[in-house]
């Protein structure tokens, strides 16, 4: 048991030293979840119980390097948790960030409340808020539209069998045969600005979809559709949540100024400005 043990420790010393130059920001548990993606064995008894065979040890190594270029630890391991689901992900659809459990929360919050209600999730990606709808409340109706279509074959992946009404197309014009039928609007939108490029992560950068990513100069281009497209989907007094960047706390609020009624931002896990919502008004 000890040469086993012994085997897996300077496996995870290496790839954490291999990850860890690389620029990782957390090379120990990326490496951790590497190893226990190869060999089957949870992350807290790799130590004791991993049993790495020839072709086990060459596929770690290279799942290793290809972290340490930055490829996303998700895009190797193929899925990702959100909140109480897990999703399918890999090149070609932005993967979810724990900052939007927190936006998904809220939405799940407000539709629990609610008898039968309706949601729509708009840019929706990997469908990862339709999705956790849908698991955490079983009376909804859920509807989502995404874009890009290798991210829409992701969310069609995610959301087989689920009941979600997931639509190709532009957030734009979407959901016409909806309009003010809606309980609750959320989104992720696109939100860096296209000046921002070399502040951005090259997990991001270099591997999302860069639909997901870029929104014009200031970053809020997208969201000005998502304030337009939520004003005619929602009934008078649905609300709409979306997804922000951390500088957006007062300028995100201030898309939906004219004509919405109790405009609030939220802070993420972090304490950081993440997402605002808002409520059309009952008149």
């Amino acid at each position: 048991m000890s040469a086993v043990r012994s085997q897996a420790e300077r496996l995870l010393e290496q790839a954490t030293t291999d990850l860890e130059a690389g620029g990782v920001a957390s090379p120990r548990h990326d490496a951790e979840m590497l190893l226990s993606h190869v060999t089957g064995v949870p992350r807290m008894m790799l130590l004791g119980s991993a049993r790495l065979d020839g072709k086990q040890k060459e596929t770690f190594e290279a799942m290793v390097a290809a972290r340490a270029r930055r490829v996303p630890l998700q895009h190797l391991t193929g899925s990702t948790g959100f909140r109480y689901v897990d999703l399918e992900v890999g090149p070609g659809v932005f993967v979810p960030r724990p900052e939007t459990e927190v936006l998904a929360g809220w939405a799940i919050d407000h539709a629990r409340a609610l008898d039968a209600p309706v949601v729509v999730e708009l840019c929706a990606g990997a469908g990862a808020i339709s999705l956790s709808v849908v698991h955490e409340v079983p009376g909804a109706t859920v509807h989502a539209v995404e874009l890009d279509e290798p991210a829409f074959e992701w969310a069609q992946r995610n959301l087989a069998g689920t009941g979600v009404d997931l639509r190709l197309g532009d957030m734009a014009d979407a959901f016409g045969d909806l309009d003010g039928t809606i309980d609750v609007v959320v989104a992720n939108p696109p939100y860096i600005p296209l000046d921002a490029w070399e502040s951005v992560a090259p997990e991001a950068r270099d591997h999302d979809p860069a639909l997901a990513l870029w929104s014009g100069d200031d970053g809020l281009d997208a969201m000005r559709v998502v304030e337009d497209v939520a004003w005619r989907l929602l009934k008078p007094g649905g609300v709409v949540g979306a997804e922000h960047a951390d500088v957006q706390g007062e300028s995100a609020p201030a898309v939906f100024g004219a004509r919405w009624s109790a405009v609030r931002d939220h802070t993420d896990l972090a304490d950081r400005p993440r997402f605002v919502t808002a409520t059309k008004p009952r008149r």
